[in-house]
């Protein structure tokens, strides 16, 4: 069991955004804005199936030189985007992360 979540919030725009939380209570991969909370829970069920794919995963440095990944839909859109990170290697780990964890991650939702 990965003891990791899905939590779904409303933002301050009031859209809906999902962050997978690993066990120790690290975001490791958060959402787009949704305009209604189905959206986004679906959003969430696509993340659970594309999750185990290492295809699906994009990795990209910025021009400050932080690393982060994309996690993408076979359609190429982006279902969620990793927190910023200070080496390739810690990257690496928050993709192993959320290919563990991702897939049988409970939802709590308001």
């Amino acid at each position: 069991m990965s003891h990791g979540k899905f939590h779904v919030r409303p933002d301050a725009t009031g859209e809906f955004r999902f962050h997978l939380v690993a066990a120790n209570g690290e975001e490791i991969l958060g959402s787009e804005g949704y305009t209604a909370r189905a959206s986004c829970l679906k959003g969430i069920e696509s993340v659970k199936r594309h999750a185990e794919d290492a295809d699906a995963y994009e990795r990209t440095i910025s021009a400050s030189g932080r690393y982060h990944f994309n996690l993408r839909a076979k359609n190429g859109e982006v279902i969620g985007t990793s927190q910023s990170y200070g080496t390739s290697e810690a990257m690496e780990k928050g993709i192993g992360a959320v290919m563990r964890i991702a897939p049988d991650a409970a939802v709590t939702a308001p």
